[in-house]
């Protein structure tokens, strides 16, 4: 199903998929949601809803730097899913590790995790700006998962001004289950500063599990509408961040809430829900990632 004008697709900007934990491919951690979310149910969900295509991004809590079933995934569904690995900053060889993941058909980005303060890595981390310095000179976007470290992030994108950042769900701590933080938008100023930086694009994800409302999550728009005024739709990316969500709404509402909403025009809506991410990431679902 198109989102809006000249026949966009709608494109989500952050899936998971991932298998039961099994001794061929354990799980470090448990995210939230089922015991098993496959690329085949993955796909069902999107089809279920009109959903053209996703970022498939390899689940950091159950496969850690490990992308192998995201790349099973994308080799069983040709030209539903963009890839996106995360890197572990910590290894010597990051810098050739991301250039060989950038000609790995379907990878379209790549991920560091940075939500813990008192683990995450400073600005000056050599790991780290391997990574991006990498992702950059072959033309990857790095997501950037860094509730509470804002102040980091505005200094990578800084530091990086060639390299294509995508700051995950908003940069907003978010709920894996109800209720929804009392003051989930709290951060909102530091979000809305960081469209200063030309190199910052932000994903529109999650976003329905910070309202405080039931569905249609009305109380969220006037947030939304900071941020879009900031950012300008041109670099804000609409997802579900599926399966996380799970325990708060349904695939459908996540899609619904944007798709039905009258806050939106018929051309935001389009840019919004799939085709600005086309431009960021160099995906699209009709053909697959462009190598």
């Amino acid at each position: 199903m198109k989102s809006g004008l000249d026949n966009t697709p709608t494109i989500d900007s952050q899936v998971h998929a991932y298998e039961r934990d099994h001794p061929a491919r354990r799980w470090v951690g448990k995210l939230h949601g089922p015991a098993e979310v496959t690329g085949d149910d993955m796909v069902a969900a999107m089809d279920a809803v009109g959903v053209d295509g996703a970022i498939l991004v390899s689940p950091w809590t159950m496969y850690r730097y490990d992308a192998s079933y995201a790349i099973e995934v994308f080799a069983r569904h040709p030209g539903r899913f963009g890839l996106v690995k995360p890197f572990d900053h910590s290894q010597p060889s990051v810098a050739e590790d991301v250039a060989e993941w950038a000609r790995e058909p379907g990878a379209v980005g790549a991920r560091v995790v940075l939500m813990d303060p008192a683990t995450a890595p400073s600005a000056d981390d050599a790991g780290l700006n391997a990574i991006l310095a990498a992702a950059g000179a072959c033309g990857l976007p790095v997501n950037v998962m860094c509730w509470g470290r804002l102040d980091l992030f505005a200094e990578l994108a800084a530091n990086h001004p060639n390299t294509q950042l995508v700051l995950d769900h908003l940069g907003l701590s978010q709920p894996f289950e109800p209720p929804a933080p009392k003051e989930p938008f709290g951060d909102l100023s530091a979000v809305v500063s960081l469209a200063a930086f030309d190199n910052v694009a932000i994903k529109i994800s999650g976003a329905c599990t910070l309202s405080i409302q039931p569905f249609p999550y009305l109380d969220l728009w006037a947030p939304l509408h900071k941020i879009f005024t900031a950012f300008g739709f041109e670099r804000c990316l609409w997802g579900t961040d599926w399966t996380r969500a799970i325990e708060i709404l349904t695939y459908k509402q996540g899609v619904d809430a944007f798709r039905r909403s009258d806050q939106l025009s018929e051309s935001e809506r389009a840019a919004l829900m799939g085709g600005s991410l086309m431009g960021i990431y160099n995906f699209s679902p009709s053909t697959g990632a462009t190598q």
